[in-house]
């Protein structure tokens, strides 16, 4: 297929009605908005986004999002499953739009609703890395991991017993001025279509780190993660992105 490339920012939502931890998770209310909502009003505030498309397979999620402008694309049902990866999700989504109108955008953002505390200002300082730098690949946004969570913190239960998963590490770095930064994933990725469209992945070979606190990262997954993502709100904890706060 050939595709040209334009210089305009898309965001892609990913946004399937199959969720098992919390029943349409994405459309859940979190005081008083459906999930879904944060992203979208994270993404229309940005400077840089250009169109929003969200891939469903479900009717209330596409009229949802439909009502608020978002453009909707159909998810095939063999991309629905709870073991498809957003991967294949966003290279269907982009090989669809590039078979129907022979271009994409240069750069793309993944906005997944399960992270609503996404701020314009991430998009934004996301995508003006990747375009300050020609050669790289995508911008993730990270969070450091707290000590707690460190990797050499880790334990594993075998035959009743608990024991440290990295053992030699653990000794030797015991507290945790002695351990090593490490991160995981902020609240979102923006890559170059092209990327993704060449090697199936939306990090490439240059990927850059965008860093945001821990609580900006925040991931609604379960039922509690809900209750705890309104306490962060309620009591003012989060910067309030969206003009329905």
């Amino acid at each position: 297929m050939d595709i040209s490339y334009n210089n305009e920012v898309w965001a892609i939502i990913p946004a399937r009605g199959g969720s098992k931890s919390i029943p349409l998770k994405n459309m859940a209310e979190l005081c008083g908005q459906p999930l879904i909502k944060y992203v979208i009003e994270a993404g229309k505030k940005s400077e840089h986004i250009n169109r929003m498309i969200c891939s469903t397979d479900h009717d209330r999620i596409a009229s949802f999002c439909k009502g608020e402008g978002v453009e909707v694309m159909p998810r095939p049902d063999i991309l629905c499953g709870d073991s498809v990866a957003v991967s294949d999700v966003i290279i269907d989504l982009l090989k669809t739009i590039a078979g129907n109108e022979g271009a994409l955008a240069d750069i793309v953002v993944l906005l997944e609703p399960t992270y609503p505390f996404i701020l314009p200002e991430h998009i934004d300082d996301c995508v003006s890395l990747l375009k300050a730098d020609p050669e790289a690949d995508s911008v993730q946004s990270v969070t450091e991991v707290q000590h707690n969570n460190h990797a050499y913190n880790q334990r594993s239960i075998n035959e009743g017993k608990v024991d440290f998963v990295f053992k030699k590490e653990r000794l030797k770095c015991f507290n945790k001025q002695l351990k090593p930064k490490y991160f995981i994933h902020g609240n979102l990725f923006v890559f170059r279509a092209r990327t993704i469209i060449e090697t199936g992945n939306i990090y490439g070979e240059k990927s850059l780190p965008y860093q945001v606190p821990r609580i900006y990262s925040f991931d609604v997954d379960g039922p509690q993660d809900l209750e705890i993502a309104q306490c962060l709100l309620k009591y003012g904890l989060i910067s309030k992105a969206g003009s329905f706060f």
